[in-house]
């Protein structure tokens, strides 16, 4: 698995007219689906709905994403494991919570650019979800997928630092707290309108996090945050990843 920054169809450049091509059913289904789920509720939306709204077919809808989950959080089943491996490999020699505060500010930057991807303003997409999430089913389906990305973290931690999370509580209590502040930080992202860029908000607060939450801590003015704690610079991740 690479340890380069998490790469997202928003990101890439499409080399070909037909990885365009791609790309646009992609964010057309990915539309469709937020927009029906905000209109209807997920437990009232198919992945039949979905294809007909994007206007593929349901074959189609199962080329791009392997689920009704799948389609509305975002991501490729692999995202765990691609966690996993950066929490692993990124950074030799830095602390385990340096690690996840740069790994998971790459991330939360990466979800950012794939909501931007599907046009107007990306809180908005965020907020149709996070509207939806009355629904126990769509609850269900996040807390799933949650777990999925703790599980990775906490498994990447426990390689990284060689602990058996039989005997080991640590890597397990650490995913769990670094996916709390993800969660929470991306509702406050979403509910301020994205006044913040989101990976220096979670930037800030794995920052935090790492200095035990004092008072004033830079979290609470993230526009104020030193740049050198704003996030590692290209150059340093450079160096220091494998």
């Amino acid at each position: 698995m690479s340890t380069a920054p998490v790469t997202t169809a928003a990101s890439a450049t499409p080399a070909s007219l037909r990885e365009r091509k791609k790309l646009a059913t992609r964010l057309g289904i990915r539309r469709a689906a937020l927009d029906l789920i905000a209109e209807r509720g997920y437990s009232h939306v198919t992945v039949e709905d979905i294809a007909a709204a994007a206007d593929v077919a349901p074959r189609t809808f199962f080329n791009y994403f392997p689920s009704k989950e799948a389609v509305l959080f975002g991501g490729g089943p692999d995202r765990a494991e691609e966690l996993r491996a950066r929490l692993v490999h990124d950074l030799p020699g830095s602390a385990a919570l340096e690690v996840l505060r740069v790994v998971l500010a790459e991330y939360a930057s990466s979800v950012a650019e794939s909501l931007a991807a599907l046009g107007g303003e990306p809180t908005r997409w965020v907020r149709q979800m996070k509207a939806a999430h009355a629904d126990p089913q769509l609850r269900a389906a996040q807390a799933a997928h949650m777990a999925q990305v703790e599980a990775g973290i906490a498994a990447g931690l426990a390689e990284r630092l060689g602990a058996d999370p039989g005997r080991d509580a640590y890597p397990t209590l650490l995913a769990s707290a670094a996916t709390g502040v993800l969660r929470a930080t991306m509702s406050f992202w979403a509910a301020s309108g994205g006044a913040v860029p989101l990976d220096r908000l979670v930037s800030a607060a794995y920052q935090a996090m790492a200095d035990g939450f004092p008072e004033d801590c830079a979290l609470r003015s993230p526009e104020h945050e030193p740049a050198s704690r704003q996030a590692v610079s290209a150059h340093d991740r450079k160096d220091h990843s494998t």
